[in-house]
């Protein structure tokens, strides 16, 4: 890896356009190298996981609206849309939108947390949905999703937008945008203007993941990999970009992160070199935000160890920075103890998570979250006795760079009110590469097939689970396979729109 310092420079400064970040973005989605075979191997398990959750969330409102959408912008030679089947098209950015919030909506797919956070299978859909209306064939497919998880994965490394109150789909607009230039063969000149338009477009505040959350939850990185999608092809054109976008004097990084200032120490692949940051990233057994798995999988242990529920005087969480101010009682949102918050404010919820997984010992993606189920009388007396504190340990282990010591776990602390204490911890999800369990195809196969039950004909799914583990050797005409029809008259429609 080579390592790139950026800082701020001043217009009488002139930064050189081969020494921004946004051109270094560029030169390694335009390296021609090859994909290595585990990428290819977990590239698949991502494209089968990302189909699981989205097929999982179909008749979900904010998914239905956004398929809705995507269906009023028909287009002949275009792509497909999840649970429509390959004979439907439409535009590709509005494929991007439709497929992104189905995939986004349950907050159940793939992660990776460093600097800022992140959930690199969003580059999916919009570098699918482009590959399907240009006639690209698996192999390109597989070279720019492997750029598009290279790109996010390592801005997540090395900027963080959190603690400026910038939403995380910020890196992603760039790394699509990068995956798409890759795909299409773009040159690097090109590329470089689409990295520099997406990251523009697609700068937003943090609001969407505060408070009351609502479906724009979902809709975040939908709507990145759609500006995108946009951008590329403005680019292609000819068109320009703000410029130098994360270096400059009125830049992002000058006005909306760290100031003038600023200096960031960011890591990309030399040339030559593979592209292989999937391999860092982690998928979800349990469908909750990420910093949860490892404490969902020990409370399904500790849980066992308590008779009656309000027998508990206390239950502390010591844990990172992150869990504590973003989805534990550091972030002071009144909202995580709410019975009647919405989904999406209950998944970013620790207290609230581990209270339902000492009691039932499983986490569903529907039941988990019912409404009768957060309103249960003895669940909401002992969500209302969990608290959650920064232990600097599990900070510094969260933000190592070494991944033997890297953690997203805790500590958790039940306190009797007849004195006793039961106390464990656990520092990975049993699905984590270093967990008890590590995930591989098998269980990408069997979540989707648990997810799917019901909702697709066992022919559907095989077929879809066939076509998806030959992604390497798929014809363009092939590729249109890689999409999910429900049975006829099973899809629902929503409220009519402008279209």
């Amino acid at each position: 890896m080579q390592v790139h310092e950026v800082t701020v420079h001043p217009e009488k400064d002139r930064l050189p356009r081969d020494a921004q970040l946004a051109w270094k973005i560029a030169e390694v989605a335009a390296d021609p190298v090859a994909v290595d075979s585990a990428v290819a191997d977990m590239i698949i398990n991502r494209v089968i996981d990302n189909a699981s959750v989205a097929i999982a969330a179909i008749n979900r409102h904010p998914v239905v609206s956004a398929r809705d959408m995507a269906l009023g912008r028909p287009h002949a030679g275009g792509a497909t849309v999840f649970g429509c089947g390959p004979e439907v098209r439409v535009h590709a950015e509005w494929a991007a939108w439709a497929n992104g919030t189905a995939v986004r909506e349950l907050d159940y797919h793939d992660t990776f947390l460093a600097a800022d956070y992140s959930h690199p299978g969003d580059n999916i859909p919009p570098i699918l949905a482009v590959a399907q209306q240009t006639g690209k064939d698996g192999a390109a497919l597989l070279r720019g999703l492997a750029t598009g998880y290279e790109i996010q994965v390592n801005l997540v490394r090395a900027i963080c937008l959190h603690k400026h109150k910038i939403d995380h789909v910020a890196h992603l607009g760039p790394s699509a945008a990068a995956g798409i230039g890759t795909l299409l063969g773009l040159d690097t000149d090109v590329i470089y203007q689409s990295v520099q338009q997406a990251l523009h477009v697609t700068t937003a505040t943090r609001q969407s993941r505060k408070g009351e959350i609502s479906s724009w939850k979902a809709y975040a990185p939908s709507h990145a990999g759609k500006l995108a999608i946009e951008a590329v092809d403005r680019c292609m054109r000819g068109e320009g970009a703000p410029s130098p976008i994360y270096e400059g004097e009125d830049s992002v990084i000058a006005w909306m992160l760290d100031g003038p200032k600023a200096h960031y120490s960011v890591p990309l692949p030399a040339p030559g070199e593979a592209k292989r940051a999937i391999l860092d990233t982690y998928t979800k057994e349990h469908s909750a935000e990420y910093q949860s798995q490892a404490l969902i999988d020990l409370s399904f242990k500790m849980g066992k160890l308590v008779k009656n529920w309000d027998d508990v005087a206390d239950v502390l969480i010591e844990t990172s920075h992150h869990t504590h101010y973003v989805i534990g009682t550091g972030a002071n949102d009144p909202q995580k103890f709410s019975p009647d918050a919405s989904r999406e404010t209950l998944d970013h919820s620790i207290m609230y998570i581990v209270a339902v997984a000492l009691q039932d010992g499983e986490w569903h993606h529907v039941r988990s979250y019912a409404p009768e189920r957060a309103q249960r009388a003895d669940t909401v007396r002992l969500w209302q006795k969990i608290r959650t504190i920064e232990d600097p340990k599990w900070t510094a282990r969260y933000h190592s760079s070494d991944p033997s010591v890297k953690a997203f776990g805790g500590r958790v602390i039940i306190t009797m009110k007849d004195g006793t204490v039961i106390a464990d911890e656990m520092a990975v999800a049993n699905a984590h590469t270093l967990g008890a369990t590590p995930w591989q195809r098998p269980h990408y196969i069997k979540k989707f097939r648990t997810l799917t039950e019901g909702l697709l004909t066992p022919a559907e799914a095989g077929r879809f689970l066939d076509v998806a583990q030959r992604l390497p050797s798929l014809t363009a005409a092939e590729l249109a396979g890689l999409t999910i029809a429900l049975p006829p008259g099973t899809l629902a429609a929503g409220k009519r729109g402008l279209v």
